[in-house]
């Protein structure tokens, strides 16, 4: 079957049987509430789902999620939910849809799954449990999507935020960056240099050291494991320049570019830092 036409088939079956099922699973600590399927378009559009990704859905109800990003998107599915008769429906339906080596569905406490295997994590769950999750999903590999229809993770300011029907959130999991940091270039003199960071999730600020001198960071930005700023190579007073760094983090160590100056005049180096010191607490 054209796996368009299937889509269609499937989503018009759930609205005609999934209204009953929804109202009969109140007993679990997230009721089962169908996601609209535009809401379901526009949360896997939002974290850039494409066939490299493995997205899984945490409380997956009928497996509508996983489904349609294997069916539209080409990923690997992964849905995780508490009830059985839903864990069964669903591989029921990736199976009649032929995706059954692509989606997978297990029954389990969401909180006791293991969640490493994923790059894109898609939730529709109660701000309680929003709140308990934060801190497991913070702690995920740099760069990983979560994207949530209706409910936020707690003071956790999402990236992007957009409106199809409902409220969908999007959070790209940072590097931990916080600390001191110790750093080396090849920018003309190589110059001694520092930073000092704080950190609340994606929110990055601090102060550095050039040349042992206080230098304000400008223009900070966190994105997954890339990070950027801007600082003032103000060495001589009379042709001072901008310096734009770029960098990966990788744990203690980030290593990028700096492009100093700009138009006709920028000069490109690398540079390279080392985590020397652990946050304030």
């Amino acid at each position: 079957m054209n796996k368009s036409l299937f889509l269609k088939l499937f989503l018009l079956s759930l609205l005609l049987v999934l209204p009953a099922r929804a109202q009969e699973k109140q007993y679990f600590d997230v009721p089962f509430v169908p996601t609209p399927h535009v809401v379901i378009e526009e949360m896997l559009r939002l974290a850039g789902v494409t066939d490299k990704d493995v997205v899984m859905d945490l409380g997956s109800g009928d497996g509508r999620l996983p489904i349609t990003a294997a069916l539209l998107y080409g990923a690997r599915g992964l849905g995780v939910d508490l009830d059985p008769e839903l864990v069964e429906q669903s591989r029921a339906w990736a199976e009649a849809a032929g995706l059954a080596d692509r989606v997978r569905f297990q029954q389990q406490d969401l909180f006791k799954a293991d969640l490493s295997e994923a790059t894109v994590i898609t939730l529709y769950l109660l701000p309680g449990i929003m709140g308990r999750l934060q801190q497991t999903l913070y702690n995920l590999k740099p760069g990983t999507r979560l994207v949530s229809h209706d409910f936020r993770l707690g003071d956790w300011q999402p990236d992007a935020v957009t409106q199809i029907r409902k409220n969908t959130f999007l959070w790209v999991v940072p590097a931990k960056v916080a600390g001191q940091w110790r750093f080396e270039s090849t920018l003309p003199g190589k110059p001694e240099m520092e930073l000092e960071l704080r950190q609340k999730f994606q929110e990055v600020d601090g102060y550095g050291k050039f040349s042992s001198r206080h230098a304000q960071m400008w223009e900070v930005k966190l994105r997954g494991d890339r990070i950027t700023f801007a600082m003032v190579d103000d060495r001589d007073r009379e042709n001072e320049a901008a310096m734009y760094f770029e960098g990966r983090v990788n744990g203690d160590v980030i290593e990028g570019q700096v492009r100093r100056g700009t138009g006709k005049s920028q000069t490109l180096h690398t540079w390279r830092a080392v985590r020397i010191a652990a946050a304030k607490p």
